[in-house]
């Protein structure tokens, strides 16, 4: 069975939950027997890059700017791949989905599956247009997707309760990794476990400011604070928090990082904070307890699904409740290893990718059984 992925920029991920998402489970999808193509981006993945790991990869154009890239290449790979002998199409996000009606009128043999990682529209980067647009994504992948994966329980009843259609519920997952050095962390000064960390695309709705205000807020620590990441058509964000943090040397920007020098800044870090107002299921989240990394999370329901009972957690927003939960997770380090050891525990039995991809594989062998028609059975989706 062939098998392309659509909606992610490409691979290998050097940035991004998608991206993530995609190389993980796509390697799997190749070992369990399937022919997989990955359709990247110019300025994500070099174009002379044919193949990684065993999958295919096959470059196109878009237009690179924030209200057209995705749309564009999606567009394109779409074309191509049903032009190619693709047997299914995996969208990976409800903006990509916007296009999911292209293969059932041209070629309706083709499978579409679709995964719901987030409500993109509630994501404070996008203006109210592109809100509107989203949500019609949404729609479309509820539509016309002859599957439909989501990755929390809260998205499965969401989608239930507001399409009246099955779903698949498949959450993401995450290697399990093994500590290693600390030689790279050494360029912006940090020592092991003397340091918090938060890694994060750099966009408003991850919550980075709350943390750099609770941080400033706890008075004189002998710990550092280290933001991973870097934004996504979010500049002037950026300069926010870069302004929030003004001129303390204890807090550390170190841009995106990849490889060895993100595995390092997992792995020597303290606490992981996570303090967004809105996510899917966070896959830096999931790394750091595979690592046995302590996290601290905001308390929405995808953040507490994740950690269950093995992580700390505060009230979204509110910066005192996060100032006070920072004093106290770091005046427990005894508390906060146990807690690591039991995260760790919690991805080996909840988020293991091989289990994962078995499942996604299993939902790409069942018959589609969706018709393309415009009864009025569809008018909840207008």
């Amino acid at each position: 069975m062939k098998i392309s992925f659509i909606g992610q920029k490409g691979i290998p991920a050097n940035s991004g939950g998608v991206e993530r998402y995609v190389e993980d489970l796509a390697e799997r999808v190749l070992k369990l027997g399937n022919e997989v193509v990955v359709y990247t981006r110019p300025y994500y993945t070099p174009t002379d890059l044919k193949e990684y790991k065993g999958v295919k990869l096959v470059s196109l154009p878009s237009i690179h700017t924030k209200h057209l890239d995705a749309i564009t290449h999606t567009f394109l790979a779409t074309i191509h791949a049903c032009f190619t002998g693709t047997d299914v199409i995996h969208y990976q996000s409800i903006g990509a989905s916007l296009v999911s009606w292209i293969p059932k009128i041209f070629k309706p043999k083709i499978k579409i599956v679709s995964t719901l990682q987030s409500k993109d529209y509630e994501h404070q980067k996008w203006g109210s247009f592109a809100k509107l647009v989203l949500r019609l994504g949404e729609r479309m992948m509820c539509r016309f997707s002859d599957e439909i994966i989501v990755v929390t329980e809260p998205m499965k009843q969401y989608v239930q309760k507001n399409y009246n259609i099955p779903v698949h519920y498949i959450p993401n997952g995450s290697n399990l990794y093994e500590a290693g050095g600390c030689q790279t962390i050494k360029q912006w000064g940090l020592e092991p476990k003397q340091y918090i960390v938060a890694i994060s695309r750099l966009v408003r709705h991850k919550g980075l400011g709350y943390l750099i205000q609770a941080y400033k807020h706890l008075g004189l620590i002998d710990k550092k604070l280290v933001i991973v990441g870097d934004g996504s058509f979010t500049d002037d964000y950026i300069r926010e928090l870069k302004t929030l943090a003004g001129d303390d040397k204890r807090i550390v920007f170190t841009g995106p990082q990849i490889g060895q020098t993100l595995a390092e800044l997992y792995d020597n870090a303290c606490l992981f904070v996570q303090p967004s107002e809105s996510e899917g299921l966070s896959l830096a989240l999931l790394e750091a307890m595979a690592r046995r990394l302590p996290v601290l999370v905001s308390n929405i329901n995808e953040n507490i699904e994740a950690i269950g009972d093995t992580g700390f957690i505060f009230e979204n927003k509110n910066i005192d409740d996060l100032r006070e939960k920072l004093r106290f997770i770091l005046s427990e380090p005894d508390l906060a290893q146990e807690k690591g050891e039991a995260g760790r525990k919690r991805i080996e039995e909840k988020f293991n990718w091989d289990k994962i991809a078995q499942e996604v594989v299993m939902v790409y062998n069942l018959p589609a059984v969706k018709e393309l028609s415009f009864s009025s059975e569809s008018s909840n989706l207008t």
